[in-house]
């Protein structure tokens, strides 16, 4: 928990003046004028970004936390009443602000497409408009994460993928949910301490060049550390000379086995990782190491990995490519007003029009893959499997979290379903079809007629 002046306070995430400004300007307006009506919004991604196929959703379960225990604190009021353009009275209404308000969305680990809606929101306008920023923030980069997570899976199958990205993560909160949305995306641990506490992720860590350099020599680093952690010997080799290091293993491996110790595995870090793998591989071999594994790190993306998988290499260590995503640092995720007041919203500026209506995804399979979505209205039913379900109504989850291990298993479901051509690392040859239903090109045009009438009518009559 931080502090202000010597004071308790909430982490940064957990303030409801975490937002936007107008956020609040809006808020304002919406009191002077008693707009207080039912609203929805949809949270979606309008397109994919450049050599993605698909989408991972995640960050639901932070979401709903949020909401849950969306509230303003008195210093917060206190300072907001100090501001200009907020009245008194405005300022204390918010003393009992909650979100009472309903959420459907799509699982956590489910694929998705452009404009698909992977969560909506139905609540009082003021509410469902305040919860904007935050819900955001949490979707766009949770996604953006399990999306890349899920492109290192893909790369690599069945070799062990560890989370290493928090020192050059954006942030605390990012590198714990990075960590977060890696695991669920298949990643098999991260070396962040705190997301093991936090959601029972296994966590993975050995030592640093800065341990071997603290000693004399090689021998006696790795030595020491293996009696250390004889459950953990896991030996960093490449600080001077990594065959060199390799050789030394060897010669110590008999030595902390008659101490009962066997050393799991080697990390490599710098230099050719291939050749110096596969120059490794054969000094563990030929020294009565076989099943020492070979784990390595060192600035890898996605396609780094899918080449590397063909050398003799165990595992890998990914940092700044998955937790910043390096390759498409965000994705162009919005939420936007579908309906008011029981009538259908629709935002017609150039190039980012929306669908009205409250909206459902309906999903086809043939063969046991992906065929097809339709985006239809919720009442619709024009086949295939819905996506959105309930999740919280009144403010209240519906039930509990799904554990992080369920998620992962959608997520490799998701994946199996994936047409052969998506789940590859470049851009597919034919894009995933999503077509809007009939009903909402009827409710479009509706809108369209709606928003045109109004437009004639004098404003104040």
């Amino acid at each position: 928990m931080d502090t202000v002046d010597g004071a308790p306070s909430r982490t940064p995430g957990g303030s409801a003046l975490l937002t936007d400004l107008y956020q609040l300007t809006m808020l304002r307006a919406y009191w002077e004028y008693g707009m207080n009506e039912l609203a929805v919004f949809e949270f979606f991604v309008r397109r994919l970004p450049p050599k993605r196929n698909f989408l991972i959703a995640a960050g639901l379960a932070p979401a709903l936390d949020h909401l849950e225990g969306l509230r303003f604190e008195p210093d917060e009021l206190e300072w907001l009443s100090g501001q200009p353009g907020f009245p008194a009275a405005f300022v204390e209404g918010l003393t009992e602000f909650r979100f009472t308000g309903d959420v459907d969305a799509m699982p956590e680990g489910t694929v998705f497409f452009p404009d698909e809606p992977v969560l909506r929101v139905t609540a009082p306008l003021p509410q469902a408009q305040l919860v904007e920023t935050r819900l955001i923030s949490l979707l766009n980069y949770s996604s953006l994460i399990a999306s890349r997570a899920v492109r290192f899976a893909l790369a690599a199958p069945g070799a062990q993928l560890v989370d290493f990205g928090l020192r050059r993560a954006h942030g605390a909160e990012a590198g714990l949910l990075a960590a977060r949305a890696a695991y669920l995306a298949g990643f098999d641990g991260t070396a962040t301490v705190l997301a093991g506490k936090r959601w029972g992720i296994p966590t993975y860590g050995t030592m640093a060049h800065s341990f071997v350099q603290a000693h004399d020599g090689e021998s006696e680093a790795f030595l020491r550390f293996a009696r250390a952690h004889p459950d953990n010997a896991v030996l960093l080799i490449d600080t001077y000379d990594t065959e060199a290091g390799a050789s030394k293993v060897v010669r110590i491996a008999p030595q902390l086995r008659a101490e009962g110790i066997e050393i799991r595995a080697v990390r490599l870090d710098s230099g050719d990782l291939a050749a110096h793998a596969c120059r490794v591989r054969r000094i563990l071999d030929e020294g009565g190491c076989p099943n020492v594994r070979i784990f390595a790190s060192s600035a890898l993306d996605e396609h780094d990995v899918a080449r590397l998988s063909r050398a003799p290499i165990d595992g890998f260590g990914v940092g700044s490519a998955l937790t910043v995503s390096t390759d498409t640092p965000t994705l162009d995720s919005v939420y936007k007003l579908q309906e008011y007041a029981g009538r259908p919203r629709r935002k017609r500026s150039e190039g980012k029009a929306t669908w009205p209506g409250r909206k459902q995804v309906f999903r086809t399979y043939a063969g046991g893959r992906l065929s097809g979505d339709v985006l239809g209205l919720e009442d619709e039913d024009p086949g295939g499997e819905s996506l959105l379900k309930p999740v919280m109504r009144a403010g209240v989850r519906l039930s509990p979290d799904p554990g992080l291990d369920e998620i992962r298993d959608r997520v490799r479901r998701s994946c199996g379903s994936l047409p052969d051509g998506l789940r590859s690392l470049e851009p597919a040859r034919t894009v995933y079809r999503v077509e809007p239903s009939p009903g909402v090109r009827a409710l479009a045009a509706e809108a369209d007629l709606r928003h045109r009438a109004a437009e004639r009518t004098p404003a104040g009559t």
